[in-house]
């Protein structure tokens, strides 16, 4: 006998938490449960230029990653860019969106339908598309995502569980520093438990998934490649500017791995100490072209050097902006992020909040 249709919204309290990532951790879990998923992004944010294609980036990405087939992929019903918010605030778009969602929805399914919410709490009120609306509309439990700053997350976490009630199934919490790993455990943890909050799982920080590529670096500068452009697959974990003199540099570019490393076209000598190091990409602002010997220097390392028309400050400020929004489209982030849930999320208490059996027995 087939499972009777679920449905689980992923929200969070803030931007930027960790939703996709995890969206593709859970549903490779549930997949190999042996069970059927649909998967959806009601809300999106960056949805493709096609006016025929309704499907954001993103949803684009975990369908191909997880091999969904067209028909168990839900529509995206708007993007929430500036213009698509005026249109509503200027009374230019009435749209129903509840209906449209529970339409979208209407297709034959079995098993989890896993749709991403937005990424606040309050984000998509606008359209009548908050999580807790969505939630309601569509009678969905909630799985809320809080990436770990402080301890203080118990307060937002407390009040996700006031706004959504029972509806909320339970919290995993992301990003956790190795030296606050215990307190989570031992305090934080049994807390919300206390107060009524399932926590399904706890991931500890990684490096590799706060990582941006170089390629994306070069997408966000609009950076020229001088050099190693087979090499943008390399994946940037830190920043360093290199703005001393060069013994200090040396000194300072040894103290991090799998760095990018900005500096002026001109400063040969911080290049140079630059590609002796744990060096993923050279960036050389104010587009002056460097040393012949410093190419062919990071030719032989296989180290991708760029060039960008922008001062040191505006480009660390690009690139500073790239780490605070990273996104998962690394086949070598997938993996990770799916290693990071097999060890650390309870998916059997989550199938049993559900309500779901699995399909297949479990290895």
């Amino acid at each position: 006998m087939p499972n009777v249709v679920k449905h689980l919204l992923i929200g969070s309290t803030e931007t930027y938490s960790g939703k996709s990532a995890t969206i593709l951790g859970l549903a490779h879990l549930i997949q190999k449960q042996g069970l059927k998923l649909v998967y959806g992004k009601p809300v999106g944010t960056c949805l493709s230029e096609s006016e025929a294609d309704t499907l954001d980036e993103d949803v684009r990405f975990i369908a191909q990653v997880l091999n969904l087939p067209s028909h168990c992929l839900r529509p995206t019903l708007l993007s929430l860019d500036e213009q698509t918010i005026q249109k509503r605030l200027r009374g230019e778009d009435q749209v129903d969106y509840q209906s449209l969602l529970l339409q979208g929805l209407q297709a034959p399914a079995e098993g989890l339908v896993l749709l991403e919410g937005p990424g606040t709490l309050e984000e998509g009120q606008l359209f009548d598309l908050s999580l807790l609306q969505m939630a309601e509309v569509i009678d969905a439990s909630v799985m809320l995502v809080a990436r770990f700053h402080t301890v203080l997350l118990v307060d937002a976490l407390i009040a996700a569980r006031q706004h959504l009630g029972d509806r909320l199934i339970g919290v995993l919490i992301n990003d956790i520093p190795v030296e606050h790993s215990e307190a989570v455990a031992t305090v934080v943890q049994p807390y919300l438990e206390r107060s009524g909050i399932p926590v399904l799982g706890m991931l500890p920080r990684n490096n590799l998934l706060r990582s941006v590529s170089v390629d994306e670096l070069v997408r966000q500068l609009k950076a020229e490649v001088l050099c190693c452009r087979d090499r943008l697959d390399l994946m940037v974990e830190s920043l360093k500017i290199g703005a001393m003199n060069v013994s200090a540099a040396l000194k300072y570019f040894q103290q991090a791995n799998n760095m990018a490393v900005v500096t002026g076209g001109d400063r040969t000598d911080i290049q140079w100490a630059a590609l002796e190091t744990s060096t993923q990409c050279l960036i050389l602002t104010g587009q002056l072209p460097p040393d012949t010997s410093i190419l062919s220097r990071a030719e032989e390392l296989e180290i991708p050097v760029l060039s960008v028309d922008l001062d040191t400050l505006s480009t660390v400020e690009i690139i500073d902006r790239a780490f605070g929004q990273v996104r998962l489209h690394e086949a070598i982030k997938v993996e990770c992020m799916q290693q990071l849930m097999i060890e650390h999320f309870n998916i059997d208490r989550l199938m049993a909040g559900l309500g779901l059996v699995a399909a297949l027995p479990v290895a």
